[in-house]
């Protein structure tokens, strides 16, 4: 075994998640690469140091491009807002050092073109953070549908929705300025991959994008202008035929973690709703009518990486599990020098329907997504 030091830029939520994910990947699948938890970096020196305490890395610092130049950092997580992606892993791809970067890959199609050009140019390991799709339930799913268990697809429908700005009197924040980190930027990547991972390429669309609440509370006893979207909504054909309909949303009264997906094929369908992590709801065209119905699966030991969880069928797996899952893929990519899904190619595509979205809205028509 050989250790490799991790770098992570950014200390908040998904900082943690994968300073978690690294700490332990090693001994859920007993990766040839074991990591080494070597610097953090956050916004400031005291915020940059707690996380060095709770996490346990060695260093801390505030200057990701220290980070990134350091001898002892061999690969990048970066973890920070989107507007900085592409600057942090162009600097990385010039020392030809991996890249895991979360969703969406930049805060734009030209940011993640860049990015994924950088990256082929310096024959780097590149990789973009999808984690719900990594679902021992979901990656069933995908091989059910690839191996021809429900025939062939006709139908894709999947949502994102959440709750978090349901609430017209949640304060302004920084998710509610920008076009990078309005619905569209934030919670539709996630479903968007999902249905370009289960059914195919999105070949047109016709998409409608809107905000709701058109201003909150700025924390001052005024109002503050939002400037992005809190739900949208597309129709689109999927090249190999398939329609499809996707909506996301983050006012969806009553929804906490709203991934879900139902795939229609010629003999068979598949549901999956992240609330239920856990399960599948499969059905097959087979035998007599009066028997057919829905059946839920629970994912055990013969599902996709759920052994190295847990031995009981049934007990499942969580969120933390999905980050170590991506882990495990990209310490794999970095020992044997060739990327695995989804890397950079991957996120383009999705910033590409991102952006084939925002372009049917505002000339309200069908869109050709190759044109994007």
């Amino acid at each position: 075994m050989t250790d490799i030091g991790i770098g992570i830029i950014g200390g908040g939520y998904m900082g943690k998640a994968h300073a978690v994910a690294y700490a332990s990947v090693g001994a859920v699948f007993n990766t040839g690469l074991r990591p080494r938890l070597e610097m953090i970096c956050a916004s400031n020196d005291t915020s940059a140091d707690r996380y060095r305490t709770a996490y346990g890395f060695a260093r801390a610092t505030s200057d990701w491009a220290a980070l990134v130049s350091d001898a002892r950092v061999d690969a990048i997580i970066i973890a920070c807002p989107q507007e900085l992606h592409r600057e942090i892993a162009l600097a990385a791809f010039k020392r030809g050092k991996p890249v895991f970067c979360e969703k969406p890959l930049g805060a734009s199609l030209e940011d993640a073109k860049s990015m994924m050009k950088a990256a082929e140019a310096a024959g780097a390991i590149n990789m973009v953070g999808f984690n719900y799709i990594r679902t021992p339930a979901s990656q069933f799913a995908r091989k059910l549908i690839a191996d021809g268990s429900i025939g062939e697809v006709t139908c894709f429908r999947g949502e994102h929705t959440e709750d978090f700005y349901a609430d017209p009197d949640a304060s302004a924040s920084w998710r509610t300025q920008g076009m990078a980190n309005g619905t569209m930027g934030d919670l539709a990547p996630h479903m968007i991959n999902a249905a370009l991972a289960l059914v195919g390429p999105i070949e047109t669309l016709s998409a409608s994008v809107e905000t709701v609440h058109k201003t909150r509370p700025d924390g001052k006893g005024g109002r503050a202008d939002v400037s992005n979207d809190d739900q949208a909504q597309f129709m689109c054909r999927f090249e190999n035929g398939a329609m499809g309909h996707l909506f996301f949303s983050r006012i969806a009264t009553g929804r906490k973690m709203g991934y879900a997906y139902e795939v229609t094929g010629t003999r068979g369908a598949i549901r999956f709703d992240q609330e239920d992590q856990n399960a599948v709801w499969l059905y097959r065209a087979d035998g007599p009518e009066a028997g057919r119905g829905f059946t839920k699966i629970l994912t055990g030991p013969e599902h996709p990486d759920y052994l190295p969880f847990c031995q009981g069928p049934g007990h499942g797996t969580g969120y933390q599990d999905q980050i170590i899952i991506e882990a495990r893929d990209f310490l794999a990519a970095i020992e044997t020098g060739k990327n695995l899904w989804p890397a950079f190619k991957d996120g383009v595509e999705v910033s590409r329907i991102v952006a084939a979205a925002l372009y049917s809205n505002n000339t309200k028509g069908w869109v050709s997504v190759k044109d994007c």
